[in-house]
């Protein structure tokens, strides 16, 4: 259907809508006044990853057109874990490190949606701690078919395993379902956004908040993204693609973007910038050399979002001296390496694990038989060389990840 309110209509031109409850009463909904929306994310690591930018991006595309955005963090539907498509059960968190995840992923929303013009964050530990759970049982699992939620595909492929699912996490769904009654009583949520895993969690909680509001809520999912050869997004050679810069340099968070496959470059700017879509339009229509100023500007945007405009600049032009000119730059991520600790020479399959190259010593050890790394721009031939200290040496594997080494 063609949209009528603006945000839909932006939401689906941008390729964020996989399906709706009921798109026509949610478009009717949007277009007659501001409306409040949740998208939820779990704590279960102290940084979230380009996995997690699509409800991020929706919520920021909800609050562009005037709507109230309200991000959840799962400080109590984390001690469970959601099974949604998994093959086996979360490692479950103390909460202490709950706590210090809710620290790091409530810094990462911030860089994206403004919480102080009327967007909320808002921790579902604060109802989920204080509920009894026969209460529970006679006030929400009543309405509950068991036998529906054993129709889930999320539930079905988990019991299909050798593992099964837990009882623990059968209780998942129940809880999702409980935030969505209980923000649409705190801050009058009407909408819950999610990924399209998500689809038969985010009906249970409609269906719950008919049953015992007689009111009417939706839900509206987003594609799952995979690159144009396959690849799940949020994931690199290297490991996750962290948005925390702790975890991730912006440096090589921009060079994720740069390395965009050219069959993903319009649909990528639509989806992780905020660019307008007609120069998004003309940035596909670029072939051949010119195609790489589009990857430029894309990484270049994406890493603004993240980082701020200086980072992302500043990543950008290192990016630039690097491969136009071989001349290593300020903005090339780093590490220092205490003189003790160097001693007279480190073997340069350790460096590389060091310096966060290689995952392991394995790794590190394939990646220089095969070529592909160099100290200083010149092959390591011997995986076990003694590299020497000195104050400063560049790192790389193949072409595009490179790490200065620093003498501390």
């Amino acid at each position: 259907m063609m949209a009528k309110s603006e945000f839909l209509a932006e939401a689906k031109a941008r390729g964020f809508v996989f399906q709706c409850t009921d798109e026509e009463a949610l478009d009717a909904a949007c277009a007659a006044g501001a409306i409040a929306g949740y998208a939820g994310f779990d704590l279960t690591a102290d940084s979230l990853h380009v996995g997690h930018m699509i409800p991020i991006m929706l919520l920021r595309l909800f609050q562009k057109h005037g709507h109230k955005p309200v991000a959840l963090l799962g400080g109590g539907t984390t001690r469970i874990g959601d099974p949604s498509f998994r093959e086996e059960a979360r490692q479950l968190l103390t909460e202490e490190k709950i706590g210090e995840n809710l620290i790091g992923i409530r810094k990462n929303l911030e860089a994206f949606i403004d919480f102080s013009k009327g967007a909320v964050l808002v921790n579902n530990a604060d109802w989920l701690d204080k509920l009894s759970y026969i209460a529970l049982l006679r006030d929400v699992g009543v309405h509950f078919s068991v036998n529906r939620m054993l129709s889930f595909d999320s539930v079905k492929q988990r019991l299909e395993r050798e593992q099964g699912l837990t009882f623990l996490e059968f209780n998942y769904s129940i809880l999702q379902s409980y935030d969505f009654r209980e923000l649409l009583r705190r801050e009058n949520v009407v909408v819950q956004f999610g990924g399209s895993d998500q689809w038969g969690n985010i009906v249970s909680g409609i269906e719950l908040v008919r049953r015992t509001e007689q009111k009417s809520v939706y839900g509206l999912t987003t594609p799952l993204i995979t690159t144009a050869s396959g690849a799940k997004m949020g994931k690199s050679a290297s490991g996750a693609v962290w948005l925390s810069a702790e975890k991730l340099s912006p440096y090589n968070y921009w060079q994720f973007w740069r390395n965009t496959e050219d069959a993903d470059i319009g649909r990528f700017l639509k989806l992780f910038t905020d660019l307008p879509l007609d120069e998004i339009a003309r940035l596909e229509q670029l072939g051949g050399a010119e195609i790489n100023q589009a990857k430029i500007i894309l990484a270049t945007e994406a890493t603004a979002l993240a980082h701020g405009r200086a980072a992302a600049e500043e990543a950008a032009e290192a990016a630039r001296k690097l491969f136009e000119q071989g001349v290593a730059a300020d903005g090339l991520p780093s590490i220092t390496i205490p003189a003790a600790e160097f001693g007279e020479g480190i073997p340069a399959f350790a460096l590389f694990v060091k310096a966060g190259l290689a995952a392991t010593n394995g790794e590190a050890r394939r990646l220089i038989r095969g070529g592909g790394g160099r100290l200083d721009d010149v092959v390591v031939a011997d995986e076990a060389q003694m590299i020497a200290p000195k104050p400063e040496q560049k790192l790389s594997a193949g072409k595009k990840h490179h790490v200065l080494i620093k003498l501390g």
